[in-house]
């Protein structure tokens, strides 16, 4: 048995258009900070897509596979935000999360492209794409600043309950965010 041996990593010849150097991926993707507050499931997907985006260099189609994977977590939160979301089909969830009001009219709009994209890919309906970065980054960008914002509101909506029940349990009632009187 032979056993094959795999070169050391070269920068994809495409790489050159968005970055003169691996190092400089770091700062194309120093802004992707997973925040505090988003379930581990969701963040690991995130920095993953992160990761993906900077791999990129060496592999290009890896930017189309970051998006992909940004979306997974998007759907993710969406899914626990969303009363009802279960197994619904992601489109429905996102026209839910869009008539409710969740999601604004562009979050809707790009999370229904992504889908779109993503679908065509799945199912074999494209059998290769590639996103240079400068479409990619942005759509990754997006993504992590809509699961920070599903995650910041559920974040505070669990603080706030969390407060609200100690508060009850001991014995004061609310009357206004000013002042508590006595049950």
């Amino acid at each position: 048995m032979t056993t094959q041996r795999l070169p050391f990593p070269v920068p994809d010849d495409r790489a050159h258009h968005f970055v003169t150097s691996y190092a400089d991926m770091r700062d194309l993707v120093k802004d992707l900070v997973v925040p505090d507050g988003v379930p581990e499931a969701a963040a690991t997907v995130l920095r993953t897509a992160r990761e993906l985006l900077r791999q990129s260099h060496y592999s290009y189609e890896f930017s189309t596979v970051a998006v992909m994977h940004s979306l997974i977590a998007v759907e993710m939160v969406l899914r626990d935000r969303i009363l009802g979301a279960g197994e619904k089909p992601l489109h429905q969830v996102i026209k839910q999360g869009a008539d409710s009001g969740i999601l604004n009219a562009r979050q809707a709009e790009y999370l229904d492209d992504g889908r779109k994209i993503r679908n065509r890919l799945v199912h074999g309906h494209t059998a290769h794409a590639v996103m240079p970065p400068a479409m990619s980054v942005p759509m990754v960008t997006t993504s992590f600043a809509i699961v920070s914002q599903f995650c910041a509101a559920l974040t505070w909506h669990r603080s706030w309950t969390v407060c609200h029940r100690r508060w009850s349990e001991s014995g004061l009632s609310v009357v206004s965010a000013d002042r508590a009187v006595p049950p």
